[in-house]
Parts: structure tokens; sequence; C-alpha cells
């Protein structure tokens, strides 16, 4: 078999293995902080891609492309987070037949202090992923 330049290095495997590892580290991080909370961690992403929607986009249909679900997986996940009182389904103006998702402001406060600390998990994972960027040149 003929090295080419699509070929990887060793190197390029470890730093692979490394990239993979920390966003399993990340996950696990996660996935504790919204227990911690009382979310799983599909209620969390699903309350993150509501709140980081445009105005008028967040939709069950939205909301299943940000989670990579099928719409009807995506709107047990939001009726299950509306008995919780964190979402609010309001009629579109534009076309009553749609629903737009609002968080409440209980979700609001939740996502406060999960954001803060998924951020502050990033910003003390940062310089580890650019070295392993680095790696991968």
């Amino acid at each position: 078999m003929s090295k080419s330049s699509s070929s990887l290095s060793d190197a390029d495997n470890v730093a692979l293995a490394s990239f993979r590892h920390e966003i399993r580290k990340f996950l696990a991080f996660s996935e504790a902080r919204a227990a911690d909370v009382g979310l799983t961690p599909q209620q969390h992403q699903a309350l993150l891609a509501i709140r980081g929607a445009q105005p008028e986009q967040a939709t069950v249909g939205y909301v299943a492309e940000r989670l990579i679900l099928k719409p009807h997986s995506a709107s047990g996940l939001l009726d299950r987070l509306e008995g919780l009182g964190l979402i609010m389904r309001q009629a579109a103006k534009d076309d009553r037949r749609r629903s737009l998702l609002l968080l409440t402001d209980k979700a609001r406060d939740l996502l406060q202090a999960l954001s803060t600390a998924h951020r502050d998990e990033i910003r003390r994972m940062r310089p580890l992923l650019i070295d392993i960027f680095e790696m991968l040149g």
C-alpha cells in the first residue's frame, strides 16, 4: 500500500483518538449537569435549540432537525417539556396551524445555569482542543 497525501500517520490517529475522547468527556459532563437540574440530555438540547433559534423559527420541525430526530419523536419530547412547564406553544401569526415554541421563565433560568457551566467547561477544554486541532494540521 503506497503512502498518499490522504494517508493517516500514527500521530493523526493519536490526535483523532484524543479528540473523540475529549468529546465523550464533554458529553458526560453535559449529561451530568442536565441530570443535576432534573433534565435528560435530550431535553436540555431541545431547550437550547429553542433558545438559540431565530424569532419565529422554533417549531417542532426545527427542533427535530437540530436534534436529528423524526418529527413525531421531537413532538413527544416537546410534549414532555410542556408538561414540565418549560415550554409553551403559540400559534404563528402568519399561519395559525403552525405552532411556535417558547421557553418559560423556568426554562430560561435552568438554561442560564446550564449554559454558564457549559461555557466554562468549553473554555477549560479550549487549549487542549486547539492542541489536538494543530496536531491534525
